[in-house]
């Protein structure tokens, strides 16, 4: 496919973004800045960018506990981002949802959901109403490899399947389910293979190769909206942190690590845009600065922001107290 330089610095751009966000979240982290916990995707950028570049705004992802890149690239505005992770009233969820459960749903994000395998099912349920209301639009699920010994992963993906719903069912592959590799809990050399037992495609693509994930979901996600139903793509990927900010991965062969951090996706992608003439250095390092000014000056927006008035605790509930 061919892409103009344009478009494979966007790509660059996009995930560019995610990291340095994500790194400098690492930062306010540590500070005791966010409140919480944190589950970043450093090394996972271009799974997100790749998926959601072949997405339009009306098509609707679900996410996970690891939700930062898949929101940023949807499309969830950079400022209402960082708010709700600050806990700002100002958030894309008014500062109720924080790091776990992220989303705009004018962006086609609904907000996160941390539970392992919980966004399958809801993607599922919107594909079907987008196919009852003669909708053309995909949802797209995000989930872990450790979703796949979830019972839900088997019912929603197989429900996707016997109604030809127009859903993705992305499997992000970073080879750990926390601390557990993925080899302990399956027998199958690729996940992917699970497609037999639902009839529908399944596919295992180089989740880093963000031009080959991109590829792949545009595939799928023309395929989904023609009728033709579901498609599983595992992305193989890695986790280049930890689990959460207080994880110090010793459970990762050091070996594993360091081939790891020579594929990850950014330095991969920079490197290939150097190689074939796209960028020079100095316009890649331009970028660069740039992103992380515009980080900069959106983080100190957002710690000047205030805090959600507690009186409004109850609203956006469905229950209502009960008086004692």
């Amino acid at each position: 496919m061919p892409y103009s330089t344009a478009d494979l610095l966007e790509f660059h751009r996009r995930m560019l973004l995610i990291r340095k966000v994500e790194e400098r979240l690492s930062q306010l982290f540590l500070e005791g800045t966010i409140p919480g916990t944190l589950h970043q995707s450093l090394g996972q950028e271009a799974v997100a960018v790749g998926v959601c570049s072949a997405l339009r705004e009306t098509d609707v992802i679900t996410s996970t506990h690891r939700p930062h890149g898949h929101a940023l690239a949807k499309g969830v505005s950079l400022p209402s981002f960082i708010a709700e992770l600050l806990g700002k009233s100002s958030g894309c969820c008014k500062g109720r949802g924080g790091s776990m459960h992220v989303g705009d749903i004018t962006k086609g994000m609904l907000p996160s959901i941390a539970i392992v395998g919980g966004g399958i099912p809801i993607a599922t349920g919107v594909a079907l109403a987008f196919k009852r209301r003669r909708e053309d639009h995909v949802a797209v699920s995000f989930s872990g490899d450790g979703s796949v010994a979830e019972g839900i992963f088997h019912e929603a993906v197989n429900m996707g399947a016997i109604w030809d719903l127009p859903v993705l069912y992305v499997i992000e592959n970073n080879r750990y389910a926390a601390s557990t590799h993925y080899s302990r809990n399956t027998k199958l050399e690729q996940l992917s293979g699970l497609s037999a037992a639902y009839g529908i495609p399944g596919v295992t693509i180089d989740g880093n190769d963000v031009l080959e994930v991109y590829e792949t979901a545009q595939t799928a996600v023309e395929r989904a909206r023609a009728g033709q139903g579901p498609t599983i793509i595992e992305a193989m990927t890695y986790r280049i942190t930890g689990h959460n900010r207080r994880d110090p991965c010793n459970y990762m062969p050091e070996d594993e690590r360091d081939q790891a951090l020579e594929q990850e996706p950014v330095k991969r992608f920079e490197e290939v845009l150097l190689r074939d003439g796209h960028a020079e250095a100095s316009l890649l390092a331009a970028m660069q600065t740039e992103l992380e000014s515009e980080i900069e000056a959106v983080i100190e927006t957002a710690l000047a922001a205030p805090a959600p008035d507690p009186e409004e605790a109850f609203r956006y509930v469905y229950a209502e107290p009960v008086e004692s």
